[in-house]
């Protein structure tokens, strides 16, 4: 069997979270072939792989999103699209009702058209936009605005005239690009689509628009209302649904998921990569807080740091040791950096990436500070290294530090709302000052995690789910 992994914006360009996800699932799955087709930002990234590619990895297809934005094309083609299809993309532009994907596959079917831009550039396409823009925009410049509209429009344009690898099933590991992809592909194949939804794509995107730069303020609301409008199609589009717990599964529905096609499947850790490691110690020494976190916006190291300056303040020895990759977003590095000067910090360490496994044995508690997650990986990993957690209230932390209703094992470390440095503080102190408590809030974690995270478990999950997709069919893919 092939397996066609659609991916954006992870890997095999970044280390860590989904993509460590992407890397587990094929290594654990040797009797599968697995193709990936790669959405990434930047063609400066072509062919610069952060892992060695599985044996069971025959192939990667990469596609860039500012390549896409950077062709041209000298020729604005009229009366290209019936009246019915410029209605389908009226429709889809204003993102009111999700649409079926076959409609759009009518329009984009590899193959129809001479340049993939020929649909963004036709005067038919124009006159759909000007609609939009007199109906609901029109107070704003219209060259901010039709810009605006093709930086959104144009890659997904691209992206649905392709050509994916053949595969048995195709697997979208979010909802955004290659979730609309992996809908067409289901389409046009008739083979099964899913998705795995580690944290809610849409959401993501949501909080990193607000906070962007890059997006003007008077058009954020339509590209968030975009992204969400991508996501209800994707989940129209799959077969099945899988999330990594229950609370994320509601989140899907809500945004318009049908409900029979969630699923659950938890990630899983290697434990036994951590096997070496003793439990806790009270060694005596100077209180070791680490973190193992690329060091993105999305992962608020600044709140961490924050958080540290309170924890110097009442523990002059303290340490703080961030374990992860530097290289994602060089100015936001740049910034933490000047706010480790800027709150006089020292023995604050930023040691990119590296074997986790050699460092946690020198941990003394471990803290997760992201405004999103799913259900991070790190904290899995910290918990079987025998060292407790405090996290932010995001993704599945909470059930992963106090159990669901099901458990009872106790508590593995404190959850404190996101961008609360004070509250995080005030738990890391707590901690540090009482062995005891840290020992058997490790212990819980381990715990934890052996009974219902492990690697085996995780790869048990989707063997199973990639043969009943396989024999079940798509069950509604049809080709156009």
């Amino acid at each position: 069997m092939r397996i066609c992994l659609l991916t954006e914006g992870s890997y095999p360009y970044v280390v860590g979270g989904v993509s460590s996800w992407v890397q587990m699932l094929m290594e654990g799955l040797p009797e599968y072939e697995f193709v990936v087709y790669s959405i990434g930002a930047e063609g400066k990234d072509r062919g610069k792989f952060k892992y060695k590619l599985p044996k069971n990895c025959i192939g990667i297809e990469e596609v860039f999103l500012d390549e896409i934005l950077a062709l041209r094309s000298s020729d604005m083609l009229e009366g290209i699209l019936t009246g019915q299809e410029q209605q389908t993309l009226y429709e889809f532009v204003r993102g009111k009702h999700t649409m079926s994907i076959e409609h759009l596959a009518e329009i984009f079917r590899p193959g129809r058209w001479k340049s993939p831009l020929a649909v963004f550039m036709s005067s038919d396409f124009f006159d759909v936009i000007v609609r939009f823009y007199r109906e609901e925009y029109r107070n704003l410049p219209f060259t901010d605005f039709f810009w605006t509209m093709r930086s959104m429009l144009l890659p997904l344009f691209f992206l649905l005239q392709q050509k994916l690898p053949e595969a048995d099933v195709y697997h979208s590991v979010a909802t955004g690009y290659c979730g609309v992809v992996g809908g067409m592909a289901t389409t046009l194949s008739g083979k099964p689509f899913m998705i795995t939804e580690h944290g809610v794509y849409s959401r993501e995107r949501e909080a990193e628009i607000i906070k962007s730069d890059w997006v003007k303020t008077d058009f954020k609301g339509l590209w968030i209302q975009y992204f969400y409008h991508l996501a209800r199609i994707a989940y129209r589009s799959a077969q099945r649904v899988y999330t990594l717990f229950e609370h994320n599964g509601r989140i899907a529905v809500d945004l318009g998921c049908p409900a029979d096609r969630i699923h659950i499947v938890p990630n899983g850790v290697h434990m036994e990569r951590f096997a070496h490691i003793e439990e806790l110690r009270d060694h005596g020494g100077a209180f070791q807080v680490g973190a193992v976190v690329r060091v993105a916006p999305i992962k608020d190291i600044l709140t961490l740091l924050r958080a540290f300056a309170i924890v110097k303040r009442e523990m002059p020895e303290a340490k703080l040791c961030i374990m992860g990759g530097l290289e994602e977003d060089p100015d936001y590095v740049a910034v933490c950096y000047r706010t480790v000067k800027m709150l006089g910090l020292e023995d604050v360490e930023f040691t990119g990436s590296v074997p986790v496994a050699e460092y946690l044995p020198k941990m003394d508690v471990l803290v997760l500070s992201s405004i999103s997650e799913g259900q991070p990986l790190a904290v899995l990993e910290g918990f079987s290294a025998h060292r407790p957690y405090v996290t932010t209230d995001v993704g599945c932390c909470r059930e992963l530090i106090y159990g669901d209703s099901n458990d009872t094992l106790g508590t593995a470390g404190a959850v404190v709302a996101p961008m609360d440095f004070e509250a995080m503080a005030y738990e890391i102190l707590r901690l540090a000052r009482d062995y005891e408590l840290r020992r058997s809030m490790a212990a819980v974690g381990f715990a934890r995690t052996k009974a219902h995270y492990t690697y085996e478990q995780f790869i048990s999950s989707y063997r199973t789910a990639y043969r009943e997709a396989a024999e079940e069919g798509s069950h509604g893919g049809r080709r156009v």
